[in-house]
C-alpha cells in the first residue's frame, strides 16, 4: 500500500485511461475530467465522439466531487424539493453538479482528488468514473 496526499500528473493519467477503457467496452465516447483535492482541473480527454456539451459537464462534475468531497449523484437525492439541499444545484454560479457521474477519489479515506465524467446516462458515467478509480488503484496499490 502506497499513500498520496494529492493526484500527480501520473495518477491523472491513469484515471482517465481506466474511465476510458471501461467508456469503450459499453460503446459510449465520454469526456473525462481529473481534478486535485481543491477542484483544480488535473487533466481531461474528451474521446473521438464525446458531446462537446459534456465537457463543462463532466469538469464540474469532477470539480463538485473533490472540492465537496462527495459524490454528485448524493446532491442529487439530496437536492430534490423538500430534501434538505434543494437549490444546491444553483450555488457556486452553477458548478454544483447533481447529476451521477462525479466520484471523489479517496486514498487512505482521504479526499485527493475527484473524476468527472459525461456524455452517456448517469447510470453509464458513474460506472466509468467507478472504473477509472478502480484502475488507478490497482496500477498504483493504493487503497481507499
Amino acid at each position: 500500500m502506497r499513500t498520496i496526499q494529492r493526484l500527480d500528473a501520473e495518477d491523472a493519467q491513469l484515471l482517465i485511461d481506466g474511465a476510458a477503457a471501461e467508456a469503450d467496452s459499453i460503446g459510449v465516447p465520454m469526456c473525462i475530467a481529473i481534478t486535485d483535492e481543491g477542484g483544480n482541473l488535473l487533466a481531461f480527454k474528451r474521446m473521438d465522439g464525446g458531446k462537446v456539451t459534456s465537457i463543462t459537464i463532466a469538469i464540474d462534475k469532477s470539480f463538485t466531487a473533490s472540492g465537496a468531497q462527495k459524490a454528485t449523484h448524493e446532491y442529487g437525492e439530496a437536492s430534490q424539493p423538500g430534501a434538505p439541499a434543494y437549490g444546491i444545484f444553483a450555488g457556486i454560479g452553477g458548478r454544483l453538479m447533481v447529476v451521477g457521474g462525479g466520484l471523489p477519489v479517496k486514498v487512505d479515506g482521504a479526499v485527493v482528488g475527484g473524476i468527472g465524467i459525461s456524455s452517456g446516462t448517469p447510470a453509464q458515467d458513474r460506472q466509468c468514473a467507478e472504473a477509472g478509480i478502480k484502475y488507478l488503484m490497482d496500477k498504483k496499490g493504493y487503497s481507499e
